[in-house]
């Protein structure tokens, strides 16, 4: 006897698509999100301009930032813009293709809003897309976990795993169960894990020199795709002196940026301690000291202003000397609150509340310093440099309580004045002040700094370092192609499917620079079969040269994790073969809450 056919109910709407269709739609749209951000890739990578649904325009190159400002609605293609995030795949793989390498080209994206973005950032292009496919979604996601994890390579994580998906169509649509692909993905994945922790070179952690050089590399060729290339040297040894002054946990919160428009990108400098900008300020603040030397500072929660009690206090006097008491007494409550912050022997003021213009002057008279409004984050940062607490009191105001600082002053720059923290006994931290024209610019540039910060922080935790410029990527692809050789059956046709796909990476950093990539892939080729391990593509002469010695260094953790990431993502997608979409039932959503009185219902 048959067995009755079984039923699946659904609620009514419910779209629900299935089978091969499902897995190549799932493909296609991880490859648009590739195409995003693929001329970005490399020194000669291009810039994108972005415009957000408020009509705020983003200039950047960085995958990551591109990758967050798209708007991806299909789940496969979102998850690997996530992925791609976290370490900052076909479809979202050619939005980016492009911006790969130092000749990669920048994205203009415009969001629904109208602002206008320009990066060539992986990452933030994928952020600033409106991707609708699921798949593609996927794709997104795996751009945001890099650039979460590593801080770059965000693109080629994105572009990795869209490739890998371009190789394994065909044999998805001849009818190849998903899991032998997965399987042999996986084990491509772990050759060349193992394969890169074997040829990777480790540098002494003893020897200083070494260890500062090697840093200073690996942040050059993190900024060589960005921008701000021209000025990579300058900036590179800037970030490896911020990260250097950081504590052993390196907490990325611990390195201030602050932008200043005017002036040029070389006019930038790095504050050894805490720097930010001059708070609003009442009269009187003209005649405090701009500059102490050794100060004790208070850092309050406190508001030091009189205030007109409309809204929070109802006060019946029936005389003109109840009136006059009450007036009074909030003059003696501010003055006592001030007295008390003299009397600790503090010199700088600063409070995340207001310090009004009666308290501002009672502090000049007494050559000392105030700044109200001062933004929490500065706050915090100036605590950790300084040393001392926040307090939300000034009753127990104690020479424990207070910071302190070798030199405090307040600067021009540009068009602005700022708060100068220096010699501070617990600095941990530093501030960035970045001088430029554009503020899309300015905004770039603290993006690129901010990928080169991460890949320092890396290369310290890991000193093992890996050629870039496609290196890597060629050698693993030799090795791979190989190794498939030697096994047979479907296992090799997808291990050189994997291996194929590695050549990407180069091919897209000869696209981006106008070369021939064919010539030199061929070339590669070649050199790599002859035992040229560190053999990538030369940007500057249009040719091959060994990248190591050229020092186009990166850690070889972000390789790890990019190769990781974009094998996961791919085999996630081709793992799914249907997509139910449910809309939220409009019978099921809960009753709205009241609006208010006479406005809830209609009677």
């Amino acid at each position: 006897m048959d067995m009755p056919t079984p039923v699946i109910l659904l609620k009514e709407g419910t779209d629900s698509s299935q089978g091969i269709p499902q897995l190549v739609s799932n493909i296609s749209a991880c490859q648009v999100i590739a195409e995003a951000v693929r001329t970005t890739l490399g020194p000669r990578g291009m810039d994108k301009l972005i415009v957000d649904g408020r009509g705020k325009a983003t200039i950047s190159n960085d995958g990551a930032t591109i990758l967050k400002l798209l708007d991806v609605v299909h789940p496969a293609a979102k998850t690997l813009v996530d992925i791609a995030k976290s370490q900052d795949a076909e479809g979202d793989g050619e939005a980016v293709r492009t911006t790969l390498g130092p000749r990669g080209m920048d994205k203009l994206i415009v969001d629904g809003r109208g602002k206008a973005t320009i990066s060539n950032d992986g990452a933030t292009i994928l952020k600033l897309l409106d991707v609708v496919h699921p798949a593609a979604k996927t794709l997104v996601d795996i751009a945001k976990s890099q650039d979460a994890e590593v801080g770059d390579g965000t693109t080629s994580v994105t572009l990795l795993a869209a490739e890998f998906l371009k190789q394994v169509k065909p044999y998805v649509e001849e009818g190849l169960h998903p899991q032998i692909i997965i399987r042999a993905f996986r084990t491509a994945t772990q050759l060349a894990v193992n394969k890169i922790k074997e040829i990777a070179v480790t540098v002494k952690k003893a020897d200083k020199v070494e260890q500062r050089k090697l840093l200073e590399k690996c942040a050059m060729t993190a900024l060589s795709s960005k921008l701000i290339s021209q000025q990579k040297a300058f900036f590179a040894k800037m970030v490896v002196d911020a990260v250097m002054m950081l504590d052993d946990l390196l907490q990325l919160k611990m390195i201030g940026i602050k932008k200043v428009q005017g002036g040029a990108l070389e006019d930038s400098q790095l504050v050894a301690g805490v720097a930010f900008k001059k708070t609003f300020s009442y009269a009187g603040f003209e005649m405090q000291p701009k500059k102490y030397h050794n100060p004790k500072i208070a850092l309050l929660n406190v508001e030091l202003e009189l205030k007109a009690e409309k809204d929070n206090a109802e006060i019946r006097v029936h005389t003109v000397e109840d009136y006059q008491a009450i007036v009074d007494a909030e003059w003696n409550i501010l003055y006592d609150k001030s007295e008390k912050i003299h009397h600790s022997g503090a010199k700088v003021v600063l409070s995340k509340l207001p310090i009004g213009d009666v308290a501002t002057q009672y502090f000049a008279d007494r050559v000392m310093f105030c700044a109200g409004r001062v933004p929490e984050e500065d706050l915090k940062r100036t605590m950790m440099a300084c040393g001392g607490s926040i307090q939300t009191s000034v009753n127990a105001l104690s020479a424990d309580v207070l910071g302190r600082c070798q030199v405090f002053e307040e600067t021009q720059i540009g068009g602005e004045r700022y708060n100068f923290f220096t010699g501070c006994p617990k600095a941990k931290t530093c501030t960035f002040i970045l001088r430029g024209g554009a503020e899309q610019f300015m905004e770039e540039t603290e993006r690129s700094l901010h990928d080169a910060i991460m890949i320092v922080r890396r290369a310290i935790k890991n000193d093992s370092v890996v050629a870039g410029g496609g290196a890597i990527e060629m050698e693993l692809s030799k090795y791979l192609r190989d190794y498939s050789r030697t096994i047979p059956g479907k296992q090799q046709l997808l291990i050189g499917a994997y291996a194929k796909a590695l050549e990407i990476i180069p091919r897209q950093l000869c696209d981006n620079a106008g070369f021939d990539a064919t010539n030199i892939l061929n070339k590669l080729r070649a050199r790599h079969a002859q035992g040229g391990t560190w053999y990538g593509v030369d940007i500057n002469n249009e040719d091959i040269a060994d990248n190591f010695e050229a020092f186009v260094w990166e850690p070889a953790m972000v390789r790890i994790n990019a190769l990781t990431a974009a094998s996961e993502a791919a085999c996630l997608i081709v793992s799914v073969d249907e997509t139910i979409k449910n809309p939220r039932s409009t019978v099921d959503a809960p009753p709205a809450a009241g609006r208010g009185r006479g406005r809830g219902r209609p009677h």
